[in-house]
């Protein structure tokens, strides 16, 4: 028996959430909705007693895998590594096709928000970036090729 049904959503930990909002939005996600979680559930599910976070629940325009942005506002975030390589255990990345490679590097750039290493093509079908996004979020975009 199989148990996923589907991919719901990436769940992502920041400590500026209009920050990493702005940065997803301007790459063309839309805000689902936003909100704040705290009590018994929140603190039984993470195992953080006390725990209150802020959450911002993004989607593509397709409607596919959503992405969570959550922020806490109890306990402290703890800091991650904000020059994580690809190599790193962990998330690796959270990865968006676009329509056109070059304008999207451009705009996130425009922002502040630079490549880790270059623009590569896999085969000549796969154009591909990592950029480094708000708190060293690794995002990949991606355009087919052709």
């Amino acid at each position: 028996m199989a148990h996923v049904h589907r991919l719901d959503h990436i769940g992502i930990t920041v400590a500026d959430l209009d920050a990493a909002t702005a940065f997803f939005v301007g790459l063309g996600l839309e805000v689902e909705g936003r909100g704040s979680v705290e009590g018994e559930f929140v603190e039984t599910v993470c195992g953080i007693p006390g725990a209150h976070c802020e959450i911002v629940m993004l989607r593509p325009p397709d409607g596919g895998c959503r992405l969570e942005l959550s922020s806490f506002v109890t306990p402290d975030h703890v800091p991650g590594s904000p020059a994580a390589m690809a190599n790193e255990l962990g998330l690796r990345n959270v990865s968006f096709e676009v329509g056109d490679l070059d304008a999207a590097v451009d705009a996130v750039a425009a922002d502040g928000y630079g490549l880790v290493g270059g623009i590569g093509e896999y085969q000549g079908s796969v154009r591909m970036a990592y950029v480094r996004g708000p708190e060293g979020i690794i995002v990949s975009l991606f355009e087919q090729a052709g």
